[in-house]
């Protein structure tokens, strides 16, 4: 299913000059997906390669998802700071300096998945596709990492284009 279908992609991305320094990069191509694919040992999912296909990676205009349960940030949702590009030469892509791999290598997280969004508490939760379930070849669910509650793990929304589709106005939220 492409997120395409009905749902206005010119809106979902906020422009910014941070935005584009940080997070932003050339809009993915097959061979850029193949190669990142091949790095972090999972298949990206079709959502997240055509929201990158529009723009690859920025800061949403809606950065808050609900959760049925409480997580370090607030009772009922998590925040997002930025959801990363899919490539190699932004500080925040998939495979940049603060990539994936680094948050696991660096700062501990359970290798379980790509962690492919940022949350306002830098660096102390973060947002990834989940692949225990489903394998690294699978459609991965969403889930919130918390570093500072031992790495819980929260699930968010059953994969990536329900992710993307809920998320909301942080106003919506008290």
């Amino acid at each position: 299913m492409q997120p395409t279908a009905d749902f206005d992609l010119s809106s979902f991305w906020e422009s910014s000059d941070y935005a584009s320094r940080k997070y932003v990069e050339p809009p993915c191509t097959p061979e850029s997906v193949a190669a990142v694919e091949a790095e972090l040992g999972f298949k990206l999912p079709i959502a997240y390669v055509a929201l990158s296909a529009f723009q690859n990676g920025g800061v949403p205009g809606h950065r808050a998802h609900r959760t049925a349960s409480r997580t370090s940030w607030a009772a009922d949702h998590v925040a997002v700071s930025g959801i990363l590009s899919i490539g190699h030469t932004k500080l925040y892509s998939l495979c940049g300096q603060l990539g994936s791999r680094f948050h696991i290598e660096e700062w501990g997280y359970p290798e379980i998945g790509i962690y492919f969004a940022n949350c306002p508490s830098a660096g102390h939760d973060m947002l990834c596709l989940d692949y225990r379930a489903c394998g690294p070849q699978g459609e991965p669910t969403v889930v919130h990492v918390d570093q500072e509650r031992d790495y819980a793990i929260t699930v968010v929304a059953p994969d990536f284009e329900s992710f993307i589709r809920g998320l909301q106005n942080s106003s919506e939220f008290d």
